[in-house]
């Protein structure tokens, strides 16, 4: 929490990462190992983030829901939409753009086919359009 009482801005970030980090490896046992092998185990990095923060949260014991879709799909990188959520309550809408990275040569590489196909399925580039208020 901060001084207001209020969840802290670096707390949003890991909310964000662990429901990243979540998607993304349910999604590659379910996806499984193909001709390019298995989809993000090779690792990937964060390139960016942007987050506005809607309302404040407040310390409690009740979770919140973390919505998790694709925006964007390149050929080195991918966008992440978030939208953090109690009911109709918007605390925060986030992105995050993350870069397939090739750990034995430490350099980003190219989304494989079967990364592009899993994201393809999660793919909406208008969700959490509405408005702030």
């Amino acid at each position: 929490m901060d001084a207001f009482g209020h969840v802290n801005n670096v707390v949003f970030l890991r909310y964000l990462e662990e429901a990243r980090i979540d998607f993304m490896w349910r999604l590659a046992r379910e996806v499984g190992s193909g001709a390019d092998g298995e989809p993000f185990t090779g690792g990937s990095v964060v390139a960016r983030h942007e987050i506005d923060y809607l309302k404040p949260l407040v310390h409690r014991h009740e979770p919140v829901t973390i919505e998790i879709w694709v925006t964007k799909i390149g050929a080195v990188s991918a966008t992440f939409g978030y939208e953090v959520l109690d009911g109709e309550t918007r605390f925060v809408r986030a992105s995050t753009v993350i870069v397939p990275f090739d750990l034995e040569r430490q350099r980003p590489r190219r989304l494989t086919s079967a990364e592009r196909e899993m994201l393809e399925q999660y793919y909406d580039d208008a969700a959490g359009a509405g408005d702030a208020a």
